[in-house]
């Protein structure tokens, strides 16, 4: 199993400089990816930020959309966020030596709390962070 942040998720469905190698990864996983149901916000955030930043238009955030539908169908799995992930989160972005986003941090308790032991993200200091933190790293 492989936690997989929302960074990926992105890459993955729209056109930014590491989707090549975020498509060669995912076609070749065989492993269950598993994400907050968090995600879902967040990735429709950053979807809305590619729309007001002129990076797509309407049409194409709508079809990107449905393809993460259709990822949640089939190809990942959202799990639950539970209270003691919120409070586990609240730990780590108090912690220095992490210097965390509440996002990122909600993303690596929840993967502590699943017990995954692979992390998925393109976000230099959130996996600065999993690594601290005990979780191998995905390459891509």
């Amino acid at each position: 199993m492989i936690y997989v942040d929302t960074s990926v998720w992105v890459a993955l469905l729209t056109k930014e400089i590491s989707t090549a190698v975020i498509s060669a990864w995912f076609a070749r996983s065989d492993a269950v990816l598993i994400s907050a149901d968090w995600t879902l916000t967040e990735f429709h955030s950053a979807i809305s930020i590619k729309v007001r930043t002129g990076q797509i238009d309407t049409v194409q955030a709508s079809a990107v959309l449905d393809l993460f539908e259709q990822l949640g169908a089939g190809g990942m799995t959202l799990a639950p966020v539970s209270r003691t992930a919120f409070r586990a989160a609240a730990a780590l972005v108090d912690d220095p030596r992490h210097g965390l986003r509440g996002a990122d941090a909600l993303h690596l308790a929840v993967a502590q709390e699943l017990a995954v032991q692979r992390f998925a993200s393109l976000d230099g200091n959130q996996s600065a962070s999993a690594e601290r933190l005990g979780f191998v790293l995905e390459s891509f």
